[in-house]
């Protein structure tokens, strides 16, 4: 202690240095943990506010349940599953007869006609009602209007009666086989016209499964023939369609191929499987007319 007095004028001394260091580094290193805990802290709240956020975000984006306008769950499937045939098994045994389904494709109502053990053939003049084989009639193909001809190539019963390539759809009957396609030129003219058979030409509407636009862009009744997996089928809207419409029913009915036939008011029937003919169409729908062109033609099937 006396040396601690003892201090003389040209002397300084610093008491408690050592004391005074530590305190201000125990001091620093208590600050550096406060912050270090005050900013982990700040990135766990941050955390959580983001999460909240997002769920928050996700639920708002998710459909509401409305009471009087309910959404409508859609499941969509990897792969589209189209039946074989959209027919009735029949037995060969079995009269001939129309089988007659009636659907909705894209909000449009649809008639499938599906004639079973009947053969197809083509006419000039309306067929008579009288006779009792016919199970399907309708308008096939169109008329000019400046002579009354035939629109596009025609064969009746192996006779060629038209040559036209005005529309590239065509259906051909040859030996009871039933052709629908589309091309500029078909050989199957030809085998028709040599094998006494059947061919005529229409708008194509599908082909190979891929719809086919037309110029014609009003709408009306549509009516087409079509093939789908090997089944022979006539198919009507029973609304006002345009062309385009139409088709991409037919596309999305599974239809390959298909054909028009003269829609409209044109005239027809069907006979079913109880003997009941439908009417369909108007029989004296050329207005300007007082009888129907001389050439029009009909496509036919009777019982076999």
């Amino acid at each position: 202690m006396e040396n601690f007095k003892d201090i003389r004028d040209d002397q300084i001394r610093i008491i408690g240095e050592d004391e005074v260091s530590k305190n201000q580094r125990g001091i620093s290193k208590k600050k550096l943990w406060t912050a270090i805990i005050f900013i982990v802290l700040i990135i766990v709240i941050a955390s959580v506010v983001l999460a909240v956020s997002m769920k928050r975000e996700e639920e708002l984006k998710k459909d509401e349940p409305a009471y009087f306008e309910p959404v409508e769950v859609i499941v969509k499937h990897e792969e589209k599953v189209i039946e074989k045939t959209l027919g009735k098994n029949v037995a060969p045994d079995v009269k001939g007869f129309t089988e007659i389904i009636d659907t909705v494709i894209n909000d449009i109502p649809l008639r499938l006609c599906i004639p079973h053990n009947a053969e197809m053939s083509l006419q000039i003049g309306m067929p008579s009602k009288k006779e009792t084989k016919i199970v399907y009639v309708a308008q096939a193909a169109d008329v000019r209007a400046d002579n009354g001809g035939i629109v596009g190539a025609f064969v009746l019963k192996g006779e060629p009666l038209a040559w036209g390539l005005s529309k590239k759809g065509y259906c051909a009957s040859i030996n009871g086989k039933i052709t629908i396609g589309m091309a500029e030129n078909s050989p199957l003219f030809e085998q028709a016209t040599e094998q006494g058979g059947y061919f005529f030409r229409q708008y194509p509407l599908v082909s190979n499964g891929v719809l086919v636009e037309n110029e014609p862009k009003g709408k009306t009744k549509r009516r087409g023939l079509c093939e789908r997996n090997g089944e022979i089928l006539i198919v009507d809207s029973r609304t006002e369609e345009s062309f385009h419409d139409f088709a991409q029913a037919l596309v999305d009915l599974g239809v390959d191929q298909a054909i028009y036939l003269v829609g409209s008011s044109s005239y027809g029937w069907i006979v079913d499987e109880n003997r009941v003919r439908h009417e369909f169409g108007n029989q004296n729908y050329y207005k300007s007319r007082r009888r129907m062109p001389r050439n029009t033609s009909y496509i036919v099937w009777r019982k076999k």
